[in-house]
């Protein structure tokens, strides 16, 4: 297992995406912080899972949460354009 410095960036980009989210929901309640939250703690798992070495054994798992995560990004995204 080596040093993968562009995947610890992204699983900490995803870390902070998922802490906001959940600040969001917090402060003013609505789904879609919530969605954006989850879906960049899935993709946060993807690649925790990829750091550790434990991907390649995983790999329709792997496909499995990313699709989740980007599924709850889209409905989130629903939900912002129907509010308005």
């Amino acid at each position: 297992m080596s040093w993968e410095p562009v995947l610890t960036v992204n699983f900490a980009l995803c870390i902070t995406i998922f802490v906001l989210g959940m600040v969001g929901y917090a402060k003013k309640k609505g789904t879609a912080p919530v969605c954006i939250g989850v879906a960049f703690l899935l993709f946060a798992v993807s690649h925790l899972l990829t750091i550790l070495g434990l991907a390649a054994g995983l790999t329709a798992a792997l496909i499995g949460i990313r699709v989740t995560a980007y599924a709850l990004v889209v409905v989130a995204m629903c939900r912002i354009l129907r509010s308005k």
